[in-house]
């Protein structure tokens, strides 16, 4: 039995909900402990390498292979001609919705290996599989697929364009999902009568992932149960596990999928990828497991790209700058093939968030998804959600000059009040909670509005141009999904959790285990996180769409009250009660334990657990254990908004832009941990200032990349980023258990606008009223020569 714990080595009070507890993974990963799938080595493994096009498109005429097989080392070679000699299937199209025509979307699937025809540079052709790494590399380089060079086309607008190269035969015209949502009548009627039209063409760069751990998988095949196991880099295990299987063509039971330390992926690792088909067939063929892991220049042409939009947006106003409509119109770049969410960015989300905190009575969207000759697009750290907030808050800043409107009293008009909540917003979405006003007041407090002045003066006597910009968000969490709640009692005295959410980066067993030590008063250093195995699982809507702590959280929540409601009856049995009279309570003394009403005679949850584990006599029926699996069916989305403000400076002789103040304020319902919170609107904040000021993935007019390296991508460095000043105005969310709103992408929606708005304030005064991402030394220079001519 443990031994009891006291007061100060419990301390459950400060591992609360709202305390900002220490992730409890730090430890681990600093001293370089952590399990990558990389780090991960299996008995008997041997190596892979990927052979990839270097031509964007054309017909694969064949593959000879014969000079690589018969290099030393050499196990196999893997073409798409074995996969279908297998029965494997090509990777699945994860999302269908109807075209505005109200035909079925064509679900355009990936096949694992170019079947036919290349359709982007660096898509897989074959795979090489060797006793070590330099073997399959050295084979992998001896092959040269025979393809017919066709023409390229990279830009959606130009695959749009009649007489474009067309990529598929089942999607004429190269367009992959014609996207419609509003109402176009009403839309139309307000801005006939509008006294004020502004309008601006967009271009949403397209980014690289460059998450720090490049994609990595280990195949292999048990053959006493006629299953495959792959351990990989992913999201979400139990999701994974099913898409794998289907591709597969096997029963979900003769897949596991494990998971270990993942190096980041910001929606990049969510999907199925065409690589990881190969290994496991060969690892069927082989009896050997195959082990491969991704070079960073193979990274920049195979994961996900994210972003790469082209809009038009519109908003009409009265004279009085009141909103009386907004319209978007473009296309969006989904690459070669359809990957992981690929149309969700440019169609469904950026028509969900664009309405964002204002009061718009009419709206209009209506947006195609485009194929090109490009690595597939997927979610990118909001998926639409940064994406529509950029757009709406440009249009009010641009409408504000043109207007002569005050750009902040233009937001406060068109607020949607505290009084109106809950609000139907024209996206046909329920809000339930927020104060947008006083979020904003917050905000331009906190940033100093009011001393702009002077620091714009100290700028310019330094010879700078000074702005600063608003970025006011609100974006829509992913919908409701099924997930996991376990609770597990282990021998040695430990607890853990297990849920279907998956930890990359975030943070999870802190907030997670301070969720479950103010419920059950389980002591926090106690308490275990188990996530990557989808054995485990019984339910699993992964991490993506900043719903994990909403998901696993009100899993954890419910499992802890099944915990408490089996413990009522066996504590009721071993303290000879009825179980009418037994309570259950948490406090710092005795953390948490069940005991008579009225009475001194208690058990602590620890202790029951013990008493379980050594073999109470119980009477039938009563179960010797308080482990509990649970699903929870997923509470509806959630707001998360806030204010950011930022400020930047502008060397008009280089074009070099500088974020030098940054402020912002958030409301994220309850924070259960505002130390992982911060972290997360750091990294949010950054990724957006990157994409605003340098990130851009670049093709020639052939579909060659030319931006595959760090030398040519521009990341953001340490100092890109000004120190933040971040600050909380919370509204508890009703919609779930903990009342909290998700944070994970509401940096990026946040500072994309902040930036944008703050460069383009700057550059007003030389006659410049927008400029497209990146904003890049070069391209800024060049915009101010040519205002200046």
């Amino acid at each position: 039995m443990n031994a009891p714990v006291d007061a100060t080595s419990l301390a459950l009070s400060r591992f609360a909900v709202g305390q900002p507890v220490p992730r409890k993974e730090d430890p681990t990963l600093l001293r370089g402990q952590g399990r990558y799938t990389d780090d991960q080595h299996v008995p008997g493994e041997v190596h892979a390498v990927m052979v990839r096009s270097r031509i964007a498109h054309g017909i694969l005429r064949g593959i000879d292979t014969d000079a690589a097989r018969a290099m030393p080392g050499v196990l196999a070679v893997v073409t798409v001609a074995d996969l279908d000699a297998a029965g494997i299937n090509d990777l699945p199209v994860t999302m269908s919705f109807k075209n505005r025509d109200g035909s079925d979307m064509t679900p355009l699937r990936q096949p694992p290996l170019a079947r036919g025809r290349v359709r982007f540079v660096g898509e897989p052709v074959a795979v090489v599989v060797a006793e070590t790494a330099a073997q399959a590399r050295d084979a992998a380089e001896a092959i040269a697929p025979d393809i017919d060079p066709l023409p390229a086309v990279t830009l959606a607008s130009d695959a749009a364009a009649p007489g474009a190269p067309q990529l598929h035969d089942a999607l004429p015209g190269n367009v992959a999902f014609d996207y419609h949502f509003g109402d176009t009548a009403a839309t139309d009627a307000a801005f006939a009568r509008a006294a004020h039209v502004t309008r601006l063409s967009i271009r949403n760069s397209r980014v690289a992932v460059c998450a720090m751990e490049p994609r990595a998988a280990i195949a292999s095949f048990e053959p006493d149960g006629e299953r495959y196991v792959l351990r990989v880099g992913s999201q979400g295990v139990f999701g994974l596990r099913g898409l794998m299987a289907q591709v597969m063509g096997v029963p979900v039971e003769r897949m596991r999928i494990l998971t270990g330390n993942v190096g980041g992926s910001f929606g990049m690792k969510a999907g199925a990828y065409p690589e990881y088909v190969p290994l496991l067939h060969a690892a069927r063929a082989l009896g050997r497991p195959v082990r491969w892991t991704d070079e960073r220049s193979e990274s920049f042409l195979s994961d996900n790209h994210g972003r790469d939009h082209e809009m038009l947006a519109e908003l009409a106003l009265d004279a009085d700058g009141h909103f009386l409509a907004w319209r978007l119109t473009g296309v969006g770049n989904v690459g070669a093939y359809m990957g992981f969410a690929a149309v969700l960015p440019a169609t469904i989300n950026s028509a969900k968030n664009m309405v964002g905190v204002y009061a718009t009575p009419a709206i209009d969207v209506a947006t195609r998804c485009i194929v090109t000759n490009t690595t597939p697009v997927g979610p990118y750290r909001g998926a639409g959600r940064p994406e529509g907030n950029y757009y709406i808050e440009r249009l009010i800043d641009t409408a504000a000059a043109e207007m002569g409107i005050d750009r902040v009293e233009l937001r406060r008009r068109n607020h949607i009040t505290p009084e109106a909540m809950p609000y139907r917003a024209p996206s046909n979405l329920d809000y339930d909670s927020g104060d947008f006003p006083a979020v904003l007041d917050h905000a331009l407090a906190a940033a100093d509005w009011d001393g702009f002045a002077a620091r714009r003066a100290e700028s310019r006597a330094r010879g700078r141009l000074r702005g600063r910009g608003i970025g006011q968000f609100l974006e829509i969490t992913a919908p409701p999904m099924n997930e996991m709640g376990g609770i597990r009692f282990e021998d040695d005295g430990r607890v853990t959790i297990i849920t279907g959410t998956l930890d990359y980066g975030q943070g999870h067993a802190s907030p997670f285990a301070q969720i479950l030590a103010s419920r059950l008063g389980i002591p926090f250093e106690r308490i275990t996180l188990l996530q990557g195995d989808s054995d485990e699982l019984i339910a699993g809507g992964g991490t993506g769409g900043s719903k994990s702590l909403m998901a696993s959280g009100a899993a954890i929540s419910e499992a802890a009250d099944l915990v408490i409601e089996r413990g009522r009856r066996l504590a009721a049995h071993l303290l000879e009660a009825a179980e009418a009279d037994i309570e259950f309570a948490v406090d710092d003394t005795d953390g948490g334990a069940f005991r008579i009403v009225g009475t001194d005679r208690r058990i602590g949850i620890m202790d029951l657990a013990d008493r379980l584990r050594e073999g109470a006599d119980l009477p039938d029926g009563l179960e010797a254990s308080l482990d509990v699996r649970h699903v929870h069916k997923g509470a509806p989305s959630a707001f998360p908004n806030g204010c950011h403000v930022a400020e930047v400076e502008v060397d008009p002789d280089t074009g070099e832009v500088f974020v030098v103040r940054y402020t912002a304020v958030n409301d994220f319902g309850v924070v259960v941990n505002p130390l992982i919170v911060a972290g997360q609107a750091h990294g949010g904040i950054v990724q957006g200032i990157g994409q605003a000021l340098g990130e851009a993935m670049v093709y020639d007019g052939d579909g060659q990349l030319v931006t595959g390296s760090y030398m040519d991508y521009a990341l953001p460095r340490a100092t890109s980023a000004p120190s933040f000043a971040l600050d909380s105005h919370p509204v508890p969310a009703r919609t779930n258990l903990l009342g909290a709103k998700g944070c994970g992408e509401a940096g990026c929606a946040g500072s994309l606008p902040a930036v944008m708005n703050a460069l383009v304030d700057a550059l007003r005064e030389r006659g410049i009223a927008h400029i497209d991402m990146p904003a890049t030394p070069a391209r800024v220079w060049e915009a101010l020569q040519a205002a200046a001519a």
